[in-house]
């Protein structure tokens, strides 16, 4: 049986080693930095399973691949299916209106209706809501998945993988870049914020012109604030007005977030191709799969699914970019 080597511990990474081996493969992983924790992008993910909400900017594949992933996690972690609701303050409803055209799969709320889904959101005349999108906490997910791969016999080598190696697949993100010249870092923020007084079930979106932010709920009352998508590769720090936006409009969303204390900010880079969609490709002896953008859990199975098919079955689905491969 071929031995296959994974590198790269991220989520793509770790859900390629997990389909590989649901398969029957024998696999190893290799990543410097060892397990997964906040070295890597994963790490500061948001975590939505929200293809439908994802469909109003992004291109028609995130829309169709992504209905796969809800179940595909419900295999590996705990996921939350409770849909995800969008609202907009009553001067931003025309930003509501162009996202409800941009989409599909959500029933028209008002005002009685939001407040029976969330009755924390009490300022809100007029919503969407998507009841068949989900949410995962990204790092029990990562944990969910080395630990199933490592209770399955899949060895994990905290050391870069050796020059040479046969039948490997570089999950790497962003430090693929000397092979893989047309990826790009784009920069995202975000905050973990703990907010007592706070009740939130589900993913909420809040529409704004300059920052639209995403909540996803946590435990004990743990929220991670998101929305920025910067065209930078500085990953050394938030800036003052990200920080200002994401803070000012979880408030706009409910005041007494004004007092929630701020546990962690996060700065990461997120590998994407031009398109904004993954790639893999066959590149002599190695397989590379990357380009996950802001989709990463969304689309992770996808890629694992595809890139397990070309290894093992050398069947290429739509991700094998046919010009490179």
């Amino acid at each position: 049986m071929r031995l296959w080597s994974v590198i790269g511990a991220g989520v793509a990474g770790l859900a390629v080693a997990t389909e590989l081996v649901a398969r029957g493969a024998q696999v190893q992983v290799f990543d410097p930095s060892g397990p997964p924790g906040p070295h890597g992008c994963s790490w500061w993910a948001g975590g939505m399973l929200a293809p439908w909400c994802e469909c109003e900017s992004a291109e028609e594949p995130v829309l169709r691949l992504g209905q796969q992933a809800i179940g595909w996690w419900e295999e590996h972690t705990t996921v939350t299916r409770r849909g995800t609701l969008v609202v907009a303050n009553p001067r931003d409803l025309p930003d509501l209106r162009r996202f409800a055209r941009r989409t599909e799969g959500f029933t028209e709320v008002i005002q009685a209706e939001i407040t029976q889904l969330e009755p924390d959101l009490t300022a809100f005349s007029k919503g969407l809501h998507f009841p068949d999108e989900a949410h995962l906490d990204p790092r029990r997910a990562l944990s969910d998945l080395y630990r199933g791969l490592t209770d399955k016999g899949v060895q994990f080598h905290r050391k870069p993988a050796p020059a040479g190696l046969k039948n490997a697949i570089d999950c790497r993100g962003l430090h693929a870049r000397e092979v893989l010249h047309d990826l790009r870092g784009v920069k995202g923020e975000m905050l973990v914020i703990r907010a007592p007084d706070v009740a939130l079930t589900r993913s909420i979106r809040l529409l704004h012109p300059r920052m639209p932010l995403y909540v996803v709920p946590r435990s004990d009352h743990v929220y991670m604030l998101g929305a920025t998508m910067i065209e930078s590769e500085d990953s050394g720090r938030i800036t003052a007005r990200s920080m200002l936006e994401l803070l000012s409009a979880a408030y706009a969303l409910n005041p007494a977030f004004g007092e929630a204390e701020v546990l962690e900010i996060g700065v990461d880079l997120r590998p994407a191709f031009p398109d904004n969609l993954p790639r893999i490709r066959r590149l002599g002896r190695t397989i590379y799969a990357n380009g996950l953008y802001r989709h990463g859990y969304l689309l992770a199975p996808a890629l694992a699914q595809g890139v397990a098919d070309l290894a093992l079955n050398d069947t290429h689905t739509e991700l094998v970019d046919e010009d490179r491969a």
